[in-house]
């Protein structure tokens, strides 16, 4: 299996769209986890079934919020998805999230060509209400049977908290890894230095033709 944090980038967030990678399909009680460490997929823990997810549950590769792992994605698809299986994805928000003490934030997407639907999600005030309240409710209940009370959800906020809380949690992996910090610092160098030589030579077949 590939390592996601290895292939993948967290993707073109500035422009509302990420990479996802797929955890957990909409109405499973397992919670699976992708493993850093070995680079693949785990069964943590089998939840009651009472506390299925009533969405699918994924991360961003190259990022690590605040509680230390990846972040968290809620992906609203029509159909559950395959554990595994990772996606082009559009931003509409971000529920902020407190679990045992610690901010685990869960930014809230849809996929980014939803034919099925004529992507109808633009905005976090599309989707319907009732869904909103379903998530509010799993997440903070999930671990009361074990530990009541630890988790909270503290809002629902749109794309720009949202873009917010990608790019700090994709800082938080870049300082964890410097030699990808350098690397993106190159890539942009040999960037800019290749537009700036394509306008030079239109530049210079303008003067050409005068």
């Amino acid at each position: 299996m590939a390592d996601f944090n290895k292939v993948l980038t967290p993707g073109d967030y500035k422009n509302g769209e990420l990479n996802v990678v797929i955890e957990i399909p909409t109405g499973s009680n397992h919670k699976i986890e992708w493993d850093r460490e070995h680079a693949c997929f785990m069964l943590d823990r089998v939840e009651p079934m009472a506390f299925a997810k009533p969405c699918n549950y994924g991360f961003i590769p190259q990022t690590i919020d605040e509680d230390g792992d990846e972040l968290d994605v809620l992906m609203i698809t029509d159909q559950p998805l395959t554990t595994g299986i990772w996606m082009k994805a559009k931003i509409l928000g971000v529920m902020k999230f407190v679990d045992g003490g610690e901010v685990d934030d869960k930014i809230i997407c849809v996929p980014a060509d939803d034919r099925n639907n004529g992507d109808a999600y633009q905005k976090l005030e599309d989707l319907p209400k009732q869904l909103i309240k379903q998530i509010e409710f799993h997440f903070n209940h999930y671990k009361d049977l074990k530990k009541p009370g630890t988790t909270e959800v503290k809002e629902f906020a749109g794309l720009d908290v949202a873009k917010k809380v990608v790019a700090e949690s994709i800082a938080r992996y870049e300082d964890a890894h410097p030699e990808l910090k350098a690397k993106k610092k190159l890539d942009e160098v040999a960037n800019d230095a290749k537009e700036a030589l394509e306008k030079g030579v239109k530049a210079a077949k303008k003067a050409i033709k005068k």
